[in-house]
């Protein structure tokens, strides 16, 4: 069995449910008495146990609102790839689960993790809504409705782009302008910004909404002006000091699908975009990869190996095929050293994060395996295409 059918194997036989790295405030102990500090610092130290400890804090396996749209994305590509398979029931099983897990209360669909978020200045209760999670629903509802034609996905797609435009403040520039995070403040997140976009990019490829075709594309000018000289991108910018968050990782990938992505969907030619993406791809090849296949953690750091970058290194550079047939070399070189790795030929699942000594065995639906399968079926297809 080819590890890409054990992947499905493994995904199905769990029916779409798993951990996540950052699911310990949903234990039944009260994480939370010990104020917000602590319950960031005991976020932390779970996402980084090599020892699976949910069972014992009552942590069960749930279903995941990003994961399930990711494993919507990757089973209507399995469909187009493998049409002498039926994944119909999947497919309706997955846009079930999506449908029913809206959050309420905004002025569209939209929708949060299924876990609370807690950090040192803030906290968030399960299914807080955010453009990141809806975006990448967006993806797989996108894919489900060109699929098949679906009429409550196209309902869905239209619904969560009003909430990306009423519900997420927008900071603007001469250079553009930036989609916040979440509707509870107004912030700078590169890629957050550009997945909000890409979403009004879809809803105007299938109704025509100029508004947000104009959104979309000052989104992409913003942060084609904030790239730096090597190509890359950093995490974030304080619009008010404008210092950024030098955090550069699995996000370049996003940033450049993204950009790729609206000038597709709105069949625009966007100044400097072309430039911004050959620039970023470079960097991301040539100083977040090794040779062999193997990311980095955070430019410059080699390690940890997380399975987030060799699954967004292996989508991005699949898609570059016609910027450079290399790229998809590349791209099967990421996976072969993936698989090689962090998986589990056995159980049919990847690793979470590989250390220089120990390796992180822990599968988690949405951060691992979806995002595997979405990596693995993308560059199935474009080998094929």
């Amino acid at each position: 069995m080819q590890p890409l059918d054990r992947l499905i194997r493994h995904l199905e036989s769990e029916g779409f449910r798993g951990y996540d790295p950052y699911d310990i405030l949903n234990s039944p102990f009260p994480f939370r008495a010990f104020g917000t500090y602590g319950a960031a610092i005991a976020t932390q130290l779970h996402k980084r146990n090599p020892i699976n400890l949910r069972p014992l804090l009552g942590i069960k396996k749930e279903y995941n609102p990003k994961g399930l749209g990711l494993l919507l994305y990757a089973y209507s590509g399995l469909q187009q790839l493998r049409p002498h398979i039926d994944y119909e029931q999947q497919l309706t099983r997955l846009f079930q689960l999506i449908s029913e897990r809206i959050t309420a209360g905004y002025s569209g669909a939209c929708w949060g993790y299924h876990f609370a978020w807690a950090s040192p200045g803030k906290f968030l209760p399960p299914f807080a809504p955010s453009g990141v999670v809806t975006a990448f629903v967006a993806k797989g509802l996108y894919a489900y409705y060109q699929l098949t034609g679906h009429p409550e996905a196209k309902k869905l797609l239209i619904s969560a782009g009003d909430f990306i435009d009423r519900d997420l403040a927008v900071t603007t520039t001469a250079e553009g302008s930036c989609i916040s995070y979440t509707p509870f403040q107004q912030d700078c997140c590169y890629n957050a910004s550009l997945l909000a976009a890409e979403t009004l990019a879809m809803v105007y490829a299938i109704n025509g909404n100029e508004a947000f075709r104009t959104k979309a594309i000052d989104a992409v000018r913003f942060v084609i002006h904030r790239q730096h000289s090597d190509g890359r991108w950093n995490y974030s910018l304080d619009e008010k000091s404008g210092a950024e968050r030098k955090q550069v990782d699995f996000h370049q990938g996003y940033v450049l699908d993204s950009i790729n992505a609206i000038e597709q969907l709105t069949g625009s030619s966007i100044p400097g975009a072309g430039d911004a993406v050959r620039k970023g791809l470079e960097f991301y090849r040539s100083q977040q990869f090794t040779a062999e296949g193997q990311s980095l953690w955070r430019y410059p750091k080699r390690f940890p190996v997380d399975i987030h970058n060799q699954a967004q290194g292996i989508i991005t550079f699949s898609k570059q095929r016609k910027l450079n047939p290399d790229y998809t070399v590349f791209a099967a070189k990421i996976a072969d050293w993936t698989l090689y790795s962090m998986f589990d030929q056995k159980k049919g699942y990847f690793y979470y994060r590989k250390y220089p000594f120990f390796t992180n065995r822990i599968p988690f639906v949405r951060w691992s395996n979806a995002w595997m399968l979405v990596a693995l079926v993308e560059l199935a297809m474009r080998k094929d295409s």
